[in-house]
């Protein structure tokens, strides 16, 4: 029973320690609401003089825009604290103000750090006027207002969290939609649609390109990607394909069919450019020639699809169109590669197709080896004399001469359209590519 008494003994002492506590919490807020009442008149000085502790460290790099209008954002932020303290049954309207003073200093691009500089300053401002005024008024109750500094500090703290999550999330929407600008932008150049003046002006504007200069397109084909893989994202990564490096800009779009760079060279060459993309392609790639100016890039990337038609097999090819110009040739005219394809090297349908197909890869070789029979002969695994045997056989069958130049150039495209377009290829009536 005793030990009994004893614990109903602490729990009474208990209750009322935390009675007692309650009440001079209670007693200290009404020691602040008082102050910030007589505060009240004061306002406009206050905020005169928080907008003037916060001009002082800028070091002049605050626009006028900001300048302007700063006076008012400290009254309205320092008014809506008084609210939260004299009526804090109306709710929150301290943070409502925060959330809606982040995003708009994030719309005029304010950095975050002068944004949360200011509600430090106004915390400070705040409380040395709290200070000063119980002081003069009731300089008893000043031991009081320590127990209230925390508080109002935490408060503060809050107020700049509310202030950078909406900042944050503002910044976030604006990058977003300053990419999808970027990506329209792009995807309209890329479609020829450069000579439209007023594109011009804005993509030189948006992309910070001059409208003339060097540039170039990369077309890499969708079936193997990059390196580690396509994330998705549309700026470029030390492990996912090539970014700004060696003075060149990516600038890279996801198709349907292929990822397409534009690319600002600078004073680079296309060889920097074959070397920049090689180590993150795994799977074919097409380069453009350099084009001068931002309003051909449409031609720039149609002749960067067909360098990349050009490649076959295995590997990951990067074709330059100026090196691969015949086999361009043959696929942007399947037609009349077609129909190259039937005459120059027409005699050839009759033959057992395991013998065409001996003969076809004979040729490929000596081509490849620059007529050199003894090279072709080494690639094949046969001897000189076969390659010479199988020429001669290719030149009975179409009527072609292999020394004559122009029966030469002929039978290389002839070929080149077989490569490309396959055996018999017949393209619909229309279709030009």
């Amino acid at each position: 029973m005793e030990a009994a008494g004893r614990s109903e003994a602490g729990g009474r002492m208990e209750t009322a320690g935390r009675a007692e506590a309650s009440g001079r919490t209670e007693a200290d807020r009404a020691i602040l609401r008082k102050a910030v009442l007589r505060l009240t008149d004061r306002l406009p000085d206050l905020a005169d003089r928080l907008a003037a502790e916060i001009l002082s460290g800028d070091d002049g790099d605050r626009s006028d825009q900001l300048r302007g209008d700063l006076g008012e954002v400290c009254r309205v932020g320092l008014g809506h604290g008084f609210e939260a303290i004299l009526d804090p049954g109306r709710g929150r309207a301290d943070l409502d103000w925060a959330r809606r003073l982040g995003r708009r200093r994030a719309q005029q691009g304010q950095p975050l750090d002068q944004l949360l500089r200011s509600y430090r300053l106004a915390g400070r401002v705040f409380w040395e006027a709290v200070v000063e005024v119980v002081g003069r008024h009731d300089p008893g109750n000043v031991p009081a207002l320590v127990r209230q500094a925390t508080r109002t500090w935490d408060t503060i703290d809050e107020q700049s969290g509310a202030a950078a999550a909406a900042y944050h999330q503002t910044e976030l929407s604006l990058a977003r939609r300053s990419e999808e600008r970027v990506q329209a932008i792009v995807d309209a150049l890329l479609d020829g649609q450069g000579a439209d003046g007023g594109l011009l002006a804005t993509a030189a504007s948006v992309l910070g390109l001059p409208a003339a200069g060097r540039y170039a397109v990369v077309m890499l084909g969708a079936e193997r990607g990059f390196a580690d893989g396509f994330d998705g994202e549309f700026t470029g990564g030390r492990d996912r394909r090539p970014g700004d490096i060696g003075g060149m800009r990516f600038i890279w779009r996801l198709r349907a069919d292929a990822q397409v760079a534009l690319v600002a060279l600078g004073t680079a060459e296309l060889d920097d450019l074959v070397a920049a993309v090689r180590p993150y392609a795994r799977s074919h790639a097409g380069v453009s020639p350099v084009v001068p100016s931002l309003a051909e890039l449409g031609g720039a990337r149609w002749l960067a699809e067909l360098a990349l038609r050009t490649c076959r097999g295995p590997g990951a090819q990067i074709a330059r169109l100026d090196r691969r110009l015949p086999d361009a040739l043959v696929l942007s005219q399947p037609r009349l590669a077609g129909r190259l394809g039937e005459v120059a090297l027409g005699g050839l349908t009759g033959v057992d197709p395991a013998f065409r197909d001996v003969l076809l890869a004979t040729l490929t070789a000596w081509l490849d080896c620059d007529g050199s029979a003894a090279r072709a002969a080494d690639r094949l695994f046969c001897h000189r004399n076969t390659v010479l045997n199988r020429l001669r056989k290719i030149e009975q069958l179409t009527g072609r001469t292999l020394a004559h130049p122009r029966d030469l150039v002929e039978v290389a495209l002839a070929l080149s359209a077989v490569r490309l377009h396959g055996p018999g290829h017949r393209p619909a009536d229309g279709a030009t590519g």
